[in-house]
């Protein structure tokens, strides 16, 4: 029987762009999402309210944990200028209860700080994490969740070719389901 330090987990994959580093989770990157988790601007579309640093942490837990249950997993965004974590982007199984059912579609999803709002870093992001499903996954259709008065989200959908196909409801919060299909984009 191995013990907990002989097992081998797989390692997320460290994606780059001009100005960004995709890189797995780090216990530290916890106090910069506590931080910014904390600002309207970043929770208004998640319930309204700030997250408990419990969920926070959750959140920090899962997206590493991820990689090693499902083979891909969400990355830590990190500014390669400051070094700084500003956020996080990437694919994710949840199991969501919801109608229509999202299936076993990869579910994409991006949260930045939103002091980086408004820089580009989210579209950057997203087209790394994307190329990176496309020779993950090949040619599959993709789904996103986004709260219907998310603009900002929902034309970066739109930019890498997502479409509505229903709305419903998710924790009592109205949601836009989107899909993209594995020949577009």
């Amino acid at each position: 029987m191995k013990t907990a330090q002989q097992v081998e987990h797989p390692t997320t994959p460290v994606l780059e762009t001009s100005r960004l580093r995709l890189r797995g989770f780090r216990a530290e990157d916890f106090d910069n999402w506590l931080a910014f988790s904390r600002e309207p601007a970043y929770y208004r579309y998640f319930g309204n309210e700030p997250m408990p640093a419990e969920e926070v942490w959750k959140l920090v837990l899962r997206s590493a944990g991820h990689w090693v249950i499902m083979g891909f997993g969400f990355w830590a965004v990190e500014e390669k200028a400051s070094g700084q974590f500003v956020g996080a982007v990437g694919f994710l199984r949840l199991l969501r209860a919801l109608d229509p059912p999202l299936g076993e579609a990869p579910e994409i999803g991006w949260v930045l700080d939103p002091a980086m709002h408004g820089r580009g870093y989210a579209s950057e992001a997203v087209e790394a994490v994307l190329a990176w499903g496309e020779n993950h996954f090949g040619p599959v259709r993709t789904v996103c969740i986004i709260h219907p008065e998310n603009e900002a989200s929902l034309r970066l959908a739109a930019k890498f070719g997502y479409h509505e196909y229903a709305r419903t409801t998710y924790h009592n919060e109205p949601i836009v389901l989107l899909e993209r299909l594995g020949d577009e984009g």
